[in-house]
């Protein structure tokens, strides 16, 4: 994909960022992405693969985008390529193919996606576990960040960092608005198939339904789904709107995301080229984060603007229900410890 600095100002209005209490604004970030080096015909090509659409609008995208141009801005050695919209093909097979050192070099997405290669990393898929933004930063950036970066590392995958999703996950529906907990009873949901994902959905009373993103706006359109949990930003980006007019404001998850390398390709990097490689991340990781709470607001209104029906309802027999599932889960799934520190901090 090719962009360009207008578009990338023009995405986040020359908005001040503040991250850490360290202020950045987007002229710093145009002199962090100077100019191009000299290109070489021999490059290493890092390609990073995510479900999202290609646009700026989702933390996917930014994410993959900002990082890309900063290895492109900084390295006379690597080459970063972004594939958006599953173009290298669906996660779960994306990941396998990472774990042999094939395909996708990096993937961004949430950490439900490796639920199936590394079973505690489950832990922060459960429902309601999550406070706030500034809740999820604690924890990544602490020793649970670690341990889970750790574990990931034994099955063959680098964490480069922890970024966020850009808002809550909510329920939206195609033909039925939610008014109350009881009109989730029955519904076919659309969740990312993982069991904690899919636990998660049936604890508020919905049929959980797993399925690969790419299969959710048809689903939706011809009523095999009666509708999916995401975020109001990747609902306006993904035009689900068109197909699912009402969401219901359930907060259900905050599913942070994360970019993730395979060990076989940062193995074959020149510890210069890994250098580049992480700190390309962590500015990627500030950005999405710094950027998160207006770009959820700013989906919100759009998606009103775009005829849906937002609804908010009372969500404490949800939450209630949870407390339960959420220990059960995390029994399953060896996170016992994990769980009591995330409630702990």
């Amino acid at each position: 994909m090719t962009q360009n600095w207008d578009g990338f100002f023009v995405s986040v209005k020359r908005e001040e960022i503040m991250r850490n209490g360290k202020l950045f604004t987007l002229a710093a970030a145009a002199l962090i992405f100077a100019a191009f080096g000299a290109q070489a015909d021999d490059k290493h090509v890092i390609r990073i693969a995510h479900s999202g659409a290609n646009d700026l609008g989702t933390d996917q995208q930014m994410y993959a985008w900002t990082f890309a141009n900063y290895i492109n801005s900084n390295s006379n050695t690597l080459e970063a390529k972004v594939f958006p919209s599953s173009s290298l093909g669906q996660m779960r097979d994306v990941i396998e193919a990472m774990q042999l050192g094939s395909g996708a070099s990096v993937t961004v997405g949430g950490l439900g996606e490796y639920a199936s290669f590394n079973a505690e990393i489950g832990v922060a898929g459960l429902p309601f576990i999550w406070k706030d933004y500034d809740h999820v930063h604690r924890v990544f950036d602490g020793e649970v960040g670690k341990s889970l970066a750790a574990d990931m590392d034994k099955i063959g995958f680098k964490v480069l960092s922890y970024g966020d999703s850009w808002g809550y996950r909510h329920v939206a529906t195609a033909k039925k608005a939610i008014n109350s907990p009881e009109d989730l009873k029955g519904l076919k949901i659309r969740t990312i198939p993982n069991k904690v994902f899919v636990a998660s959905v049936n604890s508020m009373g919905a049929n959980a339904t797993p399925m690969n993103y790419g299969e959710i706006y048809t689903s939706l359109e011809s009523g095999v789904l009666d509708g999916f949990e995401h975020t109001a930003a990747t609902i306006l980006t993904g035009k689900f709107y068109e197909v699912a007019s009402h969401l219901t404001l359930t907060k259900h998850m905050l599913d942070p995301t994360f970019l993730v390398m395979s060990k076989m390709e940062w193995n074959k990097l020149s510890d210069l080229d890994k250098d580049v490689v992480q700190k390309g991340a962590k500015l990627a990781s500030d950005v999405v984060r710094a950027l998160a709470p207006q770009r959820e607001n700013e989906a919100l209104a759009a998606l009103k603007e775009n005829g849906v029906t937002v609804t908010e309802i009372d969500t404490s027999s949800f939450q209630k229900a949870a407390a339960s599932v959420q220990d059960e889960l995390a029994k399953e799934l060896g996170a016992t410890d994990l769980l009591e520190e995330i409630r702990a901090q």
